[in-house]
């Protein structure tokens, strides 16, 4: 998919890696940014198109579908972690874990895929992760959410498969954000301008796959024998 010209909505876009990618669209040549957060107000990034948006909420899903009806790329970056295990975490937490991956990515998919056949068929990139496919002690609703978005992305492929539209996933580790920097400031963490430019760099290349990083190898090539779990290297 060519991503000069396009017309782009992040998700998650007030910071981290959603700022990133709208930032980098504008840089590749997007025609027009929706930058989504759930205070748009906060959105300082010149150029952009600020979206009020909460993907758990359907109604503000339907609100931003009907006010970006030009959409030809949806990138569903919006995420929560709350280093919440599964036996013994708080219920609560993990549910809003799981609404937000799981159903805050559907919610979207189900609103937007209206917009991007009537568009010619157009893009959806999920952030996925190296947790889609292991565990983690001390993070696993994470690990689940992921691995369900994992499943809901080559879901709607075979789904939008009629209408042209490009469905990717983006599996990659741990990044030098602001939630994972408060998470660990000692793990060894990508650049997150890597990981966004290989994401931007795998939909021109229209591929369905794009594994950003030797984590997200590391835990492909882990599926062909029996499951582990994932051990966040340090720079201790």
């Amino acid at each position: 998919m060519q991503l000069q010209g396009c017309t782009a909505l992040v998700t998650g876009a007030g910071r981290d890696l959603g700022r990133l990618f709208a930032e980098h669209l504008l840089r590749r040549g997007a025609k027009k940014v929706y930058a989504a957060a759930r205070r748009a107000e906060l959105v300082d990034l010149p150029g952009v198109v600020p979206l009020r948006l909460d993907v758990t909420d359907p109604a503000s899903v339907a609100a931003a579908a009907e006010a970006a009806g030009d959409v030809t790329l949806l990138i569903n970056n919006a995420g929560v972690s709350l280093g919440q295990n599964l036996v013994e975490g708080d219920l609560d937490q993990i549910r809003m874990v799981v609404e937000t991956h799981l159903f805050g990515t559907l919610n979207m998919v189900r609103a937007f895929a209206p917009v991007l056949g009537a568009n010619g068929g157009g893009a959806i990139l999920n952030v996925l992760s190296n947790l889609s496919w292991m565990s983690f002690d001390g993070n696993n609703s994470y690990a689940v959410a992921k691995a369900a978005q994992w499943s809901l992305t080559n879901g709607i492929r075979l789904e939008l498969a009629k209408q042209r539209t490009l469905v990717s996933g983006l599996v990659f580790g741990p990044t030098r954000t602001e939630t994972m920097k408060a998470f660990n400031p000692a793990a060894v963490m990508n650049d997150p301008v890597d990981i966004v430019s290989s994401a931007l760099d795998g939909i021109e290349a229209r591929r369905i796959e794009i594994v950003a990083d030797d984590y997200g190898a590391a835990a492909k090539a882990s599926l062909t024998g029996e499951p582990r779990g994932f051990v966040l290297a340090t720079s201790d």
